[in-house]
């Protein structure tokens, strides 16, 4: 017959291994969750970057100065001035379609 601190020694084991392995499984559910790929994320095309670049050439933005200390500064300038003719842009397309002419792209 089993002595009782083994019995007793066998019960602390096996809470303990329950309770470890309760704590693994929730700590690798968390895990699987960060590792979730985000559906319908959209990767930017070759085609993309190039005609973004083109835009902030047109707006005054040369990428081949070097190092410039005005690089920031030049940067986001063209990026204000490509972002007011974006705009522009939408306005005309919506005065339009209020006025019956053209109908707003989705």
């Amino acid at each position: 017959m089993k002595s009782v601190s083994q019995i007793r020694l066998f019960d602390r084991s096996s809470r303990n291994l329950v309770v470890a392995g309760a704590i693994l499984m929730s700590t690798s559910a968390g895990v699987f969750a960060q590792t979730m790929s985000e559906p319908a994320t959209h990767q930017v095309t070759r085609a993309e970057v190039r005609h973004e670049l083109e835009e902030l050439e047109a707006a005054g933005y040369n990428p081949f100065q070097g190092d410039d200390v005005s690089y920031p500064a030049d940067l986001q300038a063209a990026e204000e001035k490509v972002a007011a003719k974006h705009q522009a842009e939408r306005d005309a397309v919506m005065s339009a379609g209020q006025n019956g002419q053209a109908k707003p792209a989705p």
